[in-house]
């Protein structure tokens, strides 16, 4: 299969896509055409990594990976990804659970998938292959311990200082030496914007050979479509239905991925996107103009972006906004109705939510009756509560357990650089670490 640039450069394989991360003219990888299914396609597949072999054995056609398919699936795919029931609802309503993974999010799955795909495709000691990641939160944990101490491969990880909370921060910073953990003194929009900038800058690409594991690379999006196509599957078998989903998004990557797997032919009913009050996505719904703006603070942090990278591609593989929201939902989640629906799924369900997570259950609730009683639904949960115990705890009044992996790297040492939003002061901290 071959890919092309959101910005219509030539295309290239899969191989190519995974290593480049961003085009040369600046834009996204997206497939030249989706593959299509049907559901009989998957009759044989009952577990994710045996969907994950029908789903994305077409985007490895031609690829040097296509023979170790098998073990990077196994790698991506260690650990259980459940659908709890919901009480409660006239209509059947799960939540797919996505924080089982290493560092107790959803990022772990997609980090996974890309490290295995690139220490075999570039894994060379001698000229290491450098992992820019921006993140707002999950993303640079999970691609921090997927990396980990693999031979020929090195990251370097911005975050914004001072808005992720406790536990998000050391995960960023707990890793071997190579690892680089940036603490840039802005937001996550600049963070993404010196990732792009030094993946385009000519001298520093010299001395690093650079690729990005944010949901801009391809590779992030591909096992991601995965989840929703395993989770429909096993929800459309047992009932007959297909479930829609509500999805929480920043960057529009896991969302994009969804949408994704709508599009090859998997059995997915209406798609909902839950943000934050950062209204970008949902503005552009409402006005028809994609008006990129300053990222606000929130207490859902992974989802505090103003100029979401993944829209390039969502319009390329669906259309405008006119299009757009007449095939997709949206809603934007102040922080007090997260604040509220923290403290009602506890009330109602039994157990806690992590504030990205309640902006998709406040958002089914908010559903019109008419949509809402249609349909089957799956609430997505992108990471573990104990990862913002200094929000939930105080909302429910009890303490929240820490997974065992979770408190495996918090008992870790920790290390940052600080460093001003410029790519004079990146290149200055890379140069310093790595030599």
């Amino acid at each position: 299969m071959q890919f092309v640039s959101t910005r219509g450069s030539s295309t290239v394989s899969l191989d190519e896509a995974l290593v480049n991360g961003i085009a040369p003219d600046g834009g996204l990888y997206v497939p030249v055409e989706l593959p299509a299914f049907s559901t009989g396609d998957f009759a044989a597949a009952r577990t994710i990594p045996e969907v994950a072999r029908v789903l994305l054995r077409p985007f490895f056609t031609g690829s040097s990976l296509l023979p170790d398919l098998e073990q990077v699936l196994a790698e991506t795919f260690s650990f259980p990804i459940p659908a709890t029931d919901l009480p409660g609802s006239n209509r059947h309503a799960s939540l797919l659970e996505l924080y089982h993974g290493p560092t107790a999010a959803f990022k772990d799955v997609g980090a996974g998938f890309l490290a295995a795909c690139l220490t075999r495709l570039e894994g060379d000691e001698a000229a290491p292959l450098t992992i820019l990641v921006a993140t707002s939160g999950d993303t640079g944990g999970a691609v921090a311990a997927a990396f980990n101490e693999r031979p020929g491969m090195r990251v370097v990880v911005l975050f914004p200082d001072g808005r992720v909370s406790e536990r998000q921060a050391h995960q960023l910073t707990c890793w071997s030496d190579n690892v680089l953990s940036l603490s840039v003194t802005g937001a996550f929009d600049d963070c993404q914007a010196l990732v792009k900038a030094a993946m385009a800058d000519a001298a520093l690409a010299g001395r690093y050979r650079f690729s990005s594991a944010n949901s801009i690379n391809i590779g992030r999006l591909l096992p991601q479509s995965t989840y929703y196509a395993d989770a429909s599957l096993r929800h459309f078998r047992m009932t007959g239905n297909k479930p829609g989903f509500v999805v929480p998004t920043g960057n529009l990557g896991n969302a994009l991925a969804c949408i994704m797997a709508r599009e090859m032919g998997l059995p997915i009913g209406p798609i909902v996107l839950a943000t934050n009050a950062n209204r970008t996505i949902h503005e552009y719904f409402e006005t028809l103009e994609w008006i990129p703006r300053a990222s606000v603070q929130t207490l859902a942090s992974a989802m505090d972006v103003g100029d979401p990278s993944n829209m390039e591609r969502l319009r390329n593989i669906v259309g405008e906004a006119d299009v757009l929201r007449d095939c997709l939902g949206v809603l934007s989640v102040e922080d007090d109705a997260i604040r509220a629906s923290i403290r009602q799924d506890f009330e109602d369900f039994g157990f806690a939510t992590c504030p990205h997570t309640a902006t998709a259950t406040h958002t089914w609730r908010q559903l019109e009756p008419e949509l809402r009683g249609a349909h089957d639904w799956i609430l997505v949960a992108t990471a573990h509560p104990a990862k913002f115990e200094t929000i939930v705890e105080p909302l429910i009044g009890e303490t929240v357990p820490l997974p065992e992996e979770l408190a495996e790297i918090l008992s870790r040492p920790s290390r940052a650089v600080s460093i001003d939003p410029s790519l004079d002061a990146v290149a200055a901290a890379m140069d310093e670490h790595f030599h």
